[in-house]
C-alpha cells in the first residue's frame, strides 16, 4: 500500500480488518507459537493455558483472513503461518515499540538525573529553596 496515492475504501478496511486480528493478544500469542513449526490445537491449548474452545475461536478467525493454513490428520487439525509476512510485520511492530520503550526510559534516566542534580542544589543552598518558595504565589 503506497500511502502516497490514495488508497481505495476497500484495501483501506481490509488493512483495518487485518491490523485488527493482529491486535487481539491471544491471537499474538498463538502467532508465535506457531513460528518456527505447525501445531495441533492441543497442543496450542496447553501453550497458551487456555480453552479448546478459545483458542479454536482464534484459530478460525486467523484460518479465514489467509493468516494461517490447516490440514488434517485422523482427528487433528494441524495449523501453520500461510503468510510469513506476517511475521515480518509483527517483527516490525516489535522493534519499534523496543525502541519507543528506549528513548522513554533513557529521557526518564536523563529527568532522573536532572532532578537529582537540582535537589543537590538546593541541599547545598538551604536559603535558595526558601527564597524560591516565597517568591512562588
Amino acid at each position: 500500500m503506497d500511502l502516497g496515492k490514495p488508497v481505495a475504501q476497500e484495501v483501506v478496511q481490509q488493512v483495518a480488518e487485518y491490523f485488527s486480528i493482529l491486535g487481539e493478544p491471544m491471537r499474538l500469542r498463538i502467532l508465535n507459537l506457531l513460528r518456527d513449526e505447525e501445531k495441533c490445537v492441543q497442543d496450542l491449548v496447553v501453550a497458551t493455558a487456555t480453552s479448546q474452545a478459545n483458542v479454536s475461536k482464534h484459530l478460525k478467525v486467523m484460518l479465514q483472513a489467509g493468516i494461517l493454513s490447516r490440514r488434517t490428520e485422523g482427528t487433528s487439525a494441524y495449523y501453520r503461518v500461510a503468510d510469513e509476512l506476517t511475521f515480518e510485520l509483527c517483527t516490525l511492530v516489535c522493534d519499534r515499540l523496543a525502541s519507543r520503550i528506549e528513548e522513554q526510559a533513557r529521557q526518564f534516566r536523563d529527568f532522573s538525573m536532572a532532578s537529582r542534580a537540582t535537589a543537590s542544589i538546593y541541599e547545598d543552598a538551604p536559603g535558595v529553596e526558601r527564597a524560591v518558595s516565597d517568591a512562588t504565589p
